[in-house]
């Protein structure tokens, strides 16, 4: 219970931030329907808490709050915004499994804050005024940075384990190393540069799908206006009464709602497949680098060694970095990230040996 109303203090304070940040009044109010509503589920496992004769603890914010509170302040709301979705969902299923969370329909609250945020991610800030495209695009460069950056320390720290066991040479090792960053960071950037331009040919498609259906307005049901105007922000009630007012009034404003809704599919033009793919080759270079330097700096056995600490270190960063999107805590992040990078190195390990000694 403790830890519910740490977390459910941590949304709240959270929540009120983006209130204070975000310059929509739209989205200001709904940040701030949703402070409140964590501060009532706050409040609930408080009585809880003291009910079974507990003592509530002074509240200060989490680490990962008062970083993501740093980073809306520095990028704008929609820079964070998908990690508290994440987050929203995590707490849904926490909450899924604990019969005092159900009853009180918490649970239910907490999936409704998860659409909610989800909503905003798409939609809530296409008419924002804090160029919301740059924050949101910033985002995902990050997340792209995070995966980059771990696919290349990976697959270099298994690659060299791997030929490590098979008691090669340092200068062999090195080649390996050199060899491995080269072809992954190419092998990413191909991948990355394919990934962009098949999504800018499907906006394009999308595009000149919408552009004639401009020429057929009888082409749109009530039922497609409606979703739009939903996405726009209006509640249900109103957005169908607003799709009926456009059927029946204003026939030229489909237009401009088919227009609106061609700015989802304009947002994969933005894109450069060349820079995307540039951008891929540095970050799996990079992250290659991390257990191949050591090889450079030292003796084999030592430079084993080496590597093997170093690259576990650089894991844990990397699994603390993906804390902010997973919506879990930034040491079981971290841990996990060890584990499993431990644990596909040794496989490496152990395939080399064997193959090593069979054809040694």
């Amino acid at each position: 219970m403790l830890r519910n109303w740490r977390e459910e203090r941590d949304s709240a304070v959270l929540y009120e931030t983006l209130a204070r940040l975000e310059r929509n009044p739209r989205l200001r109010r709904v940040f701030g329907k949703l402070a409140e509503s964590e501060r009532e589920h706050s409040a609930y496992w408080e009585e809880r808490i003291r009910a079974q004769g507990g003592a509530v603890p002074p509240f200060h914010p989490s680490w990962r709050a008062r970083f993501l509170m740093r980073l809306a302040g520095r990028f704008g709301v929609a820079f964070v915004v998908p990690s508290i979705a994440t987050r929203e969902l995590a707490d849904w299923d926490r909450y899924a499994a604990q019969e005092d969370a159900s009853r009180a329909g918490l649970s239910r609250e907490e999936r409704g804050h998860a659409a909610v945020m989800r909503r905003v991610a798409t939609y809530g800030h296409e008419e924002s005024e804090q160029e919301p495209h740059g924050a949101g695009s910033l985002a995902n460069n990050l997340r792209a940075a995070v995966l980059g950056a771990n696919d290349g320390l990976a697959s270099n720290f298994c690659l060299l384990m791997g030929v490590a066991g098979g008691g090669v040479s340092t200068s062999t090792l090195i080649l390996t190393g050199v060899a491995g960053l080269v072809a992954g960071a190419c092998s990413m950037a191909l991948g990355e540069w394919l990934s962009v331009t098949n999504a800018r040919e499907m906006a394009r498609s999308q595009i000149d799908a919408n552009a004639k259906e401009l020429h057929s307005t009888t082409a749109w049901k009530r039922e497609e206006l409606t979703l739009l105007h939903e996405a726009r922000g209006l509640a249900p009630e109103e957005a169908q009464r607003a799709s009926e007012r456009v059927m029946a009034q204003d026939p030229e404003a489909v237009r401009s709602l088919i227009a609106e809704e061609r700015v989802i599919a304009l947002t994969g033009l933005a894109n450069n497949p060349v820079r995307a793919a540039a951008y891929s080759f540095v970050l799996v270079a990079l992250g290659a680098c991390v257990p191949l330097l050591p090889f450079l700096l030292a003796s084999a056995a030592h430079a084993i060694i080496g590597s093997i600490v170093l690259s576990l270190l650089a894991l844990f960063a990397i699994g603390l970095a993906t804390s902010l999107f997973n919506g879990r805590s930034p040491v079981f992040s971290g841990l996990r990230q060890v584990c499993v990078g431990a644990a596909a190195a040794l496989v490496a390990y152990s395939a080399g040996r064997l193959v090593g000694a069979a054809v040694g």
